[in-house]
């Protein structure tokens, strides 16, 4: 099975430090081999949903959620995760980088597939957070 990755980036196309829910796009990279391909970029429609209301909304969550999922994504990237990560490792594999270059982070995540990959294959109930900033490095989120 070929992975699919969400990268949480602004309007321009570069990862800035917001959380993964409140970016302006996905670009959609799919698995081919050792690399990954850009396939689709995906406006963020929900990115302001209920977030007047109360910042972290579990409504804008779950309709993220329910996006990428119909979507076959596998593996959510950015520089930063809200508290939903709780819930959104139960269906993704998240992953914290360090760089605001695209093809800086394409080149590590490709390097470091196969890790990916195991984690995937595992299907636990929840996935486990990786973090590349110079090496990768896969932790548990903890549930409150």
């Amino acid at each position: 099975m070929a992975l699919k990755f969400a990268l949480a980036v602004n309007s321009k196309g570069v990862f800035k430090k917001k959380h993964f829910g409140d970016a302006k796009q996905f670009l959609i990279y799919q698995q081919s081999g050792d690399k990954l391909i850009l396939v689709d970029t995906l406006e963020n429609k929900f990115r302001n949903l209920d977030e007047k209301k109360k910042h972290g909304s579990v409504l804008k969550a779950e309709a993220i959620i329910n996006f990428l999922k119909e979507n076959n994504i596998n593996v959510l990237v950015s520089m930063q995760f809200g508290k939903n990560i709780k819930v959104v490792n139960e269906h993704f594999i998240p992953v914290i980088i360090y760089s605001e270059s695209v093809d800086e982070v394409i080149e590590t995540l490709s390097k470091h597939l196969h890790w990916i990959e195991d984690e995937w294959k595992l299907q636990p109930e929840a996935y486990k957070l990786f973090v590349i900033k110079h090496g990768i490095m896969k932790t548990e989120i903890e549930k409150e």
